[in-house]
């Protein structure tokens, strides 16, 4: 009898310490893989400084199309811009131009 319950207790005690392992085992594993994870943290950030350099792109170029936009504007048109931008629209070239042809490389 007394062996009985000797061995009721330490079944009982390991049943305790593999719930708990499981309990914080199951937490551990959702606190690395689950959706708010540090895995799903690290790629966040990894999107996060991707999106950046692609801003930081976006903007380089709306700056340099804004500047080249401002030359076009009725009340201060660059004469060079519109006559690059007519050539270029039309294909046609001025007689005084200078063509070069270079070999490829």
């Amino acid at each position: 009898m007394v062996s009985h319950r000797r061995r009721h207790a330490i079944l009982t005690a390991i049943g305790l310490y593999i719930f708990a392992a499981a309990f914080i085992g199951y937490f551990a594993v959702n606190a690395f893989t689950g959706n708010h994870g540090l895995r799903a943290q690290a790629d966040l950030d990894q999107q996060l400084a991707l999106m950046q350099a692609q801003l930081k792109t976006i903007k380089a170029e709306r700056t340099t199309w804004e500047r080249r936009v401002a030359l076009l504007r009725s009340d201060k048109i660059d004469p060079d811009m519109l006559d690059e931008r007519a050539r270029a629209l039309l294909g046609y070239s001025d007689p005084r131009d200078v063509v070069l042809l270079l070999a490829p490389r």
